[in-house]
């Protein structure tokens, strides 16, 4: 009987447990479904001008359609051209051949920089950022207007040649045939180098000073740690940096458009270019989508590439 009168007490309390738990839950529902309610605004907009212009490419991508006449099922077929169309795979290439001017030198010439504005140049350091983050602030159709000019036969960058007794080897760089991409890459390289810059300052900023005046302690000079320190502190700006300009790199079209326009004999020609080309100009909607998705799944491989590997140097 003892045994009855204790045990019957439990029934009341797991209930009340129960009840509080359902009490305990309800405000968290309401605060989730608040929170869901705040960001359906934001999830709309994200899936009808990201998420199903995406898909709607993707199914695009399956079909021979010039915009106009009903569309017929092409299965594979587009994607097959663009490995087979020389122009297609050319223009593959070239954007791969841009991360290098885009995304590596940038990278190398922001850590130059942040190595050199972090050491003992202290003063002036704003105007500096200011300057080198320029191009960052400035339109690219602009830059690509300054820069077609500077590099034109009666430009700024052939005067100087001349004027350092260069002069034999001027030349309209954009229209060389073997130098236009790698001219084009310069400026990649200086539109992106600022920001490089400025992301590896603004990490290297918080790292401990109690590390570097160890390292100095222990006899490190300044390159022992620059490399030791700095470089470890700024891993996740690098990452990102690294990830930006891979994008701009495979994506680029207006630097590529105001410059060049794919030019000469598609020796600058990009893939954005042409998805351009292919969907407005001749109406080749099917492939210009199929070269879209190819070209983001190029994006996405990389910038997951980038990712890992940074997980694993951590």
């Amino acid at each position: 009987m003892a045994d009855i009168t204790q045990v019957s007490p439990a029934p009341r309390e797991r209930s009340r447990g129960a009840g509080l738990g359902t009490g305990r839950r309800r405000p968290l529902n309401r605060r989730a479904a608040k929170a869901w309610l705040y960001l359906l605004p934001a999830v709309i907009f994200y899936a009808s001008f990201a998420i199903w212009p995406a898909l709607n490419t993707f199914y695009l991508s399956f079909l021979n359609w010039d915009g106009v006449q009903p569309p017929s099922w092409a299965g594979l077929g587009n994607y097959v051209q663009i490995v087979q169309d020389p122009a297609l795979y050319n223009s593959v290439l070239n954007a791969l051949l841009l991360i290098v001017f885009f995304s590596f030198i940038p990278v190398c010439m922001g850590l130059l920089m942040t190595a050199l504005l972090m050491g003992r140049m202290r003063r002036g350091m704003a105007f500096f950022r200011t300057v080198l983050f320029l191009p960052q602030v400035l339109p690219l159709v602009a830059v690509g207007v300054t820069w077609r000019w500077l590099y034109n036969e009666t430009g700024l960058f052939n005067q100087f040649l001349e004027l350092i007794g260069l002069g034999g080897i001027t030349r309209a760089w954009l229209g060389d045939y073997d130098l236009a991409l790698i001219a084009l890459g310069f400026i990649g390289t200086w539109t992106m180098s600022g920001l490089c810059m400025l992301l590896f300052l603004s990490g290297a900023q918080k790292i401990d000073p109690a590390l570097y005046e160890a390292a100095t302690l222990d006899g490190a000079g300044a390159f022992r740690q620059f490399r030791s320190v700095t470089v470890p502190g700024v891993r996740r700006e690098i990452t990102i940096a690294g990830v930006i300009t891979t994008i701009a790199a495979l994506a680029s079209f207006d630097l590529v458009f105001v410059t060049t326009n794919g030019g000469p004999a598609d020796q600058t020609t990009v893939p954005a270019l042409l998805v351009y080309r292919l969907a407005f100009n001749e109406g080749d909607i099917g492939t210009a989508s199929a070269l879209a998705i190819t070209l983001t799944a190029l994006v996405i491989g990389f910038v997951t590439l980038i990712r890992r590997l940074a997980r694993e140097n951590a």
